[in-house]
């Protein structure tokens, strides 16, 4: 396994999913000029839908909560975000034979799949499908972006995530797929603090890094290169659904 040396992490809580686009924009740009070293985002988000790049509305079957949706620039399908699902944007350069879009995938899955079996859950692949599942049921997503081989998007995975907002669509566009969590499979709660060290540590390891170093709440904000992240916490998080007018959107 080469080194890749430090990988910084941001833990930012809960942040609204355009602030998060927009961050992650950002971020982007600035890995590409090497002002910032590969990082890892890692964040809750309210309740969002979003597609891929190329996917299909009618995966959205129902949205009676008129919960946000957004078309985004990540491959796959349909999926779900919200409180209680560890959301994970890693900002990387793909460089020599990391310039891999498969390797690349089959990483963010071992990588969760090593924090799964930490806390006693035995996760697995699915031959010809991206993500995770344990059993019959899935619990992690990946979609990703990659804008001249550094990575943006990512991976999402529920740890006590309200599962009931899965039945408003298809997920990942795998029709008859049920989704799954930590906290409806674990006989032990498990926190979003805990599975994220957990998280961080594994991915640390699958891709190589010697260091983890603590990016703050954005790694660009002591550079006044980003405003202020607005985090979605308290009443803004529970009135998400009934503040936010559903559009599409980039």
């Amino acid at each position: 396994m080469e080194s890749r040396n430090i990988l910084a992490v941001a833990d930012l809580g809960v942040v609204d999913y355009g602030a998060a686009l927009d961050l992650q924009s950002t971020m982007v740009a600035a890995r590409l000029e090497d002002r910032i070293n590969d990082t890892l985002l890692l964040m809750e988000h309210p309740h969002v839908f979003t597609l891929g790049r190329g996917a299909d509305e009618r995966f959205i079957v129902a949205n009676p909560l008129d919960v946000p949706t957004y078309r985004v620039s990540r491959g796959g399908q349909v999926t779900y975000h919200g409180p209680g699902q560890l959301i994970g944007y890693p900002i990387l350069k793909l460089e020599g034979r990391a310039r891999d879009v498969t390797r690349y995938l089959r990483n963010l899955e071992d990588a969760m799949i090593n924090a799964l079996r930490d806390v006693g859950l035995d996760a697995n692949r699915r031959a010809g499908l991206t993500g995770i599942w344990i059993g019959a049921r899935k619990i992690a997503s990946i979609g990703v972006g990659i804008r001249r081989w550094v990575t943006y998007h990512g991976f999402a995975l529920n740890i006590s995530t309200d599962l009931s907002f899965f039945d408003s669509i298809v997920p990942c566009g795998i029709e008859g797929c049920r989704m799954t969590s930590i906290c409806e499979l674990s006989s032990e709660q498990i926190s979003m603090r805990e599975f994220s060290a957990s998280m961080q540590k594994s991915f640390a390891h699958v891709f190589g890094y010697d260091t983890i170093v603590a990016a703050g709440s954005s790694p660009l904000l002591a550079r006044g290169e980003v405003d202020a992240i607005p985090i979605a916490t308290g009443e803004v998080q529970r009135q998400h659904t009934s503040l936010l007018v559903p559009a599409l959107r980039r």
